[in-house]
């Protein structure tokens, strides 16, 4: 009994002690002494619990975002202010000689075919015939005193240019021609006979040739009348005509009323800006007819310089800048001298050649221009199969009878013998039925594409291959995008295609080494850009790119904030320390982590066992890699950015100079970094076609939309050209 009550007096007691330490509001002492007494109460109702405290809620790590794409912005043309073409003219009215031109020197050449001039006489009832007048010769100063000396056999031998007499004899009669041409294209300027070209006197060996009369000089008046005439070009094109002219004041296009040879000329390349892939359209102009007035020729002559100056810096640099395409194109502007290039279509004897000087002079340029023009004369494909096609086995779709008579038009007799009579019984069938598994894998293997039996856009392309729109759309796109590179891309570099997967090192102008590549995913991706190579760093470090050490490794530290120094890493604070990453409180930081992260050498290191660098703000090179296996994959966008080389030891062997059992030794030391004798020019570049070492163009996927984001841009600017704002 005794054992029972203290028992019960225990648990009344427990009770009350629980109910003080819960925090019951304000219970009165004699309903604790009842309590404690086991005396019988009626109690209030108990309060309600607490809910329970919610578990700490950590914040979810940051992440670091890549570039991204823009909205491409065009730059609005503008009016050409001729009011700003200001001559200087000298107290006869006629233009002083541009800057740099020595006017003393001018006339001074040796005049043997007289230069005609047409010179129109206008009388009260009728314009009067054409006058042949001689242009004066004018000579130096300096060399009046020995006029009069006679001049010795080997005197003019110094003098004369070193020709033999047949060249000099062919020179002074294609002047000569010249000469006739120019006078026969002369139009009729009113008068009722026609022009018959002169006879010319024939040169002696060694003298100098006046090739063409001087360009006749804009009138103050034609000037003032081009203020009525609205011309909208490029600021920078708009500058260099007001700059030209003003230094210049005389026609380039026009001649005695009419349009001339060098007119003729660039309309003649204008309107073949089509071959090259550009838009004849954005070079049109209104082209004057016969009888054209002096206002009229005016105004053509600046619109035809206007256009000519579009069309030097689509031809150089393109139609976009890449830059506003998005933050992973990255290019220096090339610089264009437009009032030069004015200048030098002046004084040319061949426009065309230089307009045709501006774009890209390599051989990759050369071959993608003959693709095109191939391409538009070609016949389209008999099988177009949709691109994205994707089709797995069990599974029914329209366009599988389409890959299946692909397979069957290129069976050789060996894939015959052995999947004939399959692939026979389901021609045309839209379903991939399990029977029909080892015919595709063995079609993939053929194509070289892997054999995983599934038919994706890589299959499609290797056994369809790209559709003839698809393909001039490449080449279209590839020959934009080679101008944003130099025109001369050196016969030692390294090129690497993204696309293709591919990187190659170019020696002499000849390919000397391929090998496959990863490269950067779609939201790492790697960038379009070009630098130098500068060294080789054999065992490196890893320094942690800290976008990765954001996005990747963060959310580890989190939870397991000794991570890196179990993986090999190092931390190091700001003042240079080593520490433990296990001190760290990562998440107080947020993505501005006061720390860098290094990955020590070693077999498990991201680069492998080599690096080779060309140091750029985008933390972009070539590399190793430990992971061998994903070369082995088609699609091989897999990194963070960088790029992983199937054969890294070749490549450094490449730009080093090394042979490869160098390259071994060196792998036997120490970390350590071998600088090149000569940096080697490499291109980080992005090319849906481009040749190969052959010259034949090869197509691939788009594996970033980068073609897409280009087209849309031109297509902004095609806009703005055709609206003339």
């Amino acid at each position: 009994m005794m054992r029972l009550t203290r028992s019960k007096a225990l648990a009344i007691s427990t009770t009350a002690m629980v109910a003080i330490l819960s925090g019951v509001p304000q219970a009165p002492a004699q309903t604790l002494m009842d309590m404690l007494r086991g005396n019988r109460v009626q109690r209030e109702a108990p309060p309600q619990a607490m809910p329970p405290a919610a578990p700490v809620q950590r914040a979810a790590p940051p992440r670091v975002s890549g570039p991204s794409y823009y909205a491409y912005k065009t730059d609005a043309l503008v009016r050409v202010d001729f009011a700003a073409i200001t001559p200087e003219r000298t107290d006869d009215h006629a233009a002083l000689p541009p800057p740099g031109v020595d006017s003393q020197s001018v006339g001074s050449t040796v005049l043997v075919a007289q230069a005609v001039s047409p010179v129109v006489t206008e009388t009260d009832e009728t314009v009067t015939s054409v006058q042949e007048e001689a242009t004066p010769v004018e000579t130096p100063a300096s060399e009046e005193a020995a006029a009069d000396e006679p001049v010795t056999d080997s005197q003019a031998a110094q003098e004369a240019a070193p020709l033999d007499e047949t060249d000099q004899d062919a020179a002074v009669q294609d002047v000569i021609e010249r000469a006739r041409s120019v006078l026969e294209s002369t139009p009729d300027v009113g008068t009722a006979e026609t022009l018959t070209p002169p006879a010319v006197e024939e040169t002696q060996p060694g003298e100098t040739v006046a090739e063409t009369p001087a360009p006749e000089p804009l009138t103050d008046e034609q000037i003032a009348a081009l203020q009525q005439f609205e011309l909208m070009a490029e600021k920078e094109a708009a500058d260099a005509i007001v700059a030209h002219y003003t230094a210049s004041p005389e026609y380039i296009w026009v001649s005695a009323g009419a349009l001339n040879d060098d007119a003729r000329a660039a309309l003649r390349v204008l309107g073949d800006a089509s071959s090259h892939a550009l838009n004849p359209e954005d070079y049109a102009l209104t082209v004057p007819g016969a009888g054209a007035g002096v206002a009229e020729l005016a105004a053509f002559e600046m619109e035809l310089s206007a256009r000519v100056l579009r069309y030097a810096r689509d031809a150089q640099s393109g139609r976009i800048d890449p830059n506003r395409i998005s933050g992973y194109h990255d290019f220096a502007p090339k610089e264009l001298d437009r009032a030069g290039l004015l200048q030098s279509l002046a004084e040319s004897d061949d426009v065309a050649s230089v307009l045709e000087a501006q774009h890209p002079q390599n051989e990759q340029y050369r071959a993608l221009r003959v693709e095109l023009e191939m391409l538009r004369a070609s016949a389209e494909n008999d099988i177009v199969v949709a691109p994205n096609t994707l089709v797995r086995p069990g599974e029914t779709n329209p366009e599988f009878p389409k890959i299946l008579t692909l397979i069957n038009q290129r069976a050789d007799e060996a894939f015959r013998a052995e999947h004939g009579e399959v692939l026979t019984r389901h021609l045309g069938s839209e379903t991939y039925v399990q029977e029909l598994g080892p015919v595709i894998k063995a079609a993939q293997a053929a194509a070289g594409v892997g054999s995983d039996g599934v038919i994706g856009p890589r299959t499609v392309q290797a056994l369809a291959g790209v559709s003839k729109a698809s393909r001039i759309e490449k080449v279209e796109m590839a020959l934009e995008q080679a101008r944003w590179l130099p025109s001369d891309l050196t016969d030692r570099h390294v090129f690497i295609n993204t696309p293709a997967f591919t990187a190659s090192y170019v020696e002499d102008g000849q390919e000397k080494l391929s090998m496959r590549t990863v490269v950067g995913g779609l939201s790492t991706q790697t960038y379009f850009f070009q630098d130098e190579i500068q060294y080789v760093e054999f065992h490196p470090y890893w320094g942690v790119p800290r976008s990765i050490l954001v996005n990747k490794y963060l959310p580890k530290l989190y939870s397991d904030p000794s991570y890196l120094d179990r993986n090999g890493f190092e931390v190091v604070d700001r003042r240079g320390r080593a520490i433990p990453s296990s001190s760290v409180n990562w998440a107080q930081y947020g993505a501005n982590l006061p720390y860098d992260v290094r990955q020590r050498p070693g077999r498990g290191n991201a680069l492998g066992e080599m690096k080779i660098m060309f140091p750029n703000s985008h933390a972009i090179y070539m590399h190793d890699t430990p992971e061998k296996h994903l070369f082995d994959r088609d699609n091989r966008a897999l990194s963070n950015g960088c790029v992983r080389l199937a054969d890294p030891r070749a490549m450094a062997a490449a730009v080093l100079g090394w042979d490869r059992q160098q390259v071994d030794r060196r792998l036997e030391g120490q970390h350590g970094r071998e600088n090149l004798s000569v940096k080697v020019p490499v291109y980080v570049a992005y090319f849906t076609a481009w040749p190969n070492a052959a010259g034949t163009v090869e197509y691939f996927n788009d594996v970033y939309s980068r073609d897409e984001k280009t087209r849309e841009a031109i297509e902004k600017v095609e806009a703005l050209r055709s609206a003339g704002v």
